[in-house]
């Protein structure tokens, strides 16, 4: 895919800002920003693959330090109190065994910290897959859409032989946005990026025309006008066992 967009991430701010505080509060002891927020006198660092995430990070926190880096491979040179990724992981498929190697790397007490959109069959990913599939140019999307997540027992599974507390929770979040194109205005700098980038400009409007038309009828005005976004997201906090 194309480099993610900081200033289409941020569209949203305050609404995807939300789970990094809930995730934050449960760290025993977000955005990056919450970190030092949380624990002034820690040393913090980040990481993205995105040039441009990492370049507008610095602009915004230029006393943390960032540097371009995959989760795959990425490791601390000595251990660390804390790993906190939000809305990274639900994009590789081998995550559960990133997650066991980063438990390697916490520090004893350490927490694993977690957030993943869980919302592959909310009509808003359903609709991107249903779309894509009746598009002249489908087969140029047959493989854009992410697997599901796991159910919470595997990840339970995976993670309690490294932690002596295990947190795991669902929370579905209702946000109130404009209409169906505000909805889409959101996506497209997630979900609905991996449809969009394979497609050329004439395919591009083709695409998303169809997809709007279905967002608004799968969410309807409330009594003020504007539609509720339905998202859940899965949490998981692991600590390391002393």
């Amino acid at each position: 895919m194309a480099d993610w967009s900081a200033a289409q991430y941020l569209k949203f701010e305050d609404e995807r800002t939300r789970p990094s505080r809930d995730l934050v509060a449960q760290v025993p002891g977000n955005s990056t920003e919450l970190l030092v927020e949380r624990w002034p006198s820690a040393q913090v660092s980040g990481f993205d693959t995105s040039p441009d995430m990492i370049d507008k990070a610095r602009a915004r926190l230029p006393d943390v330090t960032f540097e371009l880096a995959d989760a795959v491979a990425w490791q601390p040179a000595e251990p660390v109190d804390v790993i906190f990724a939000n809305a990274v992981f639900q994009w590789l498929p081998e995550h559960p065994a990133i997650f066991q190697r980063l438990m390697g790397f916490l520090a004893p007490g350490g927490a694993l910290a977690v957030q993943m959109p869980d919302n592959m069959s909310e009509p808003s990913h359903r609709l991107m897959r249903e779309t894509a599939a009746e598009m002249p140019f489908a087969e140029k999307l047959a493989g854009a859409a992410r697997g599901p997540l796991p159910p919470v027992s595997f990840y339970y599974d995976i993670l309690s032989p490294f932690s002596d507390r295990l947190d795991i929770w669902h929370t579905a979040y209702n946000h109130p946005l404009a209409g169906a194109e505000a909805i889409v205005e959101w996506l497209k700098s997630t979900g609905l990026k991996p449809f969009l980038d394979p497609l050329d400009e004439a395919e591009r409007p083709l695409f998303l025309t169809r997809y709007i038309a279905r967002i608004a009828e799968a969410y309807p005005n409330t009594a003020n006008g504007k539609v509720l976004l339905r998202f859940p997201r899965l949490f998981i906090v692991a600590r390391r066992s002393a």
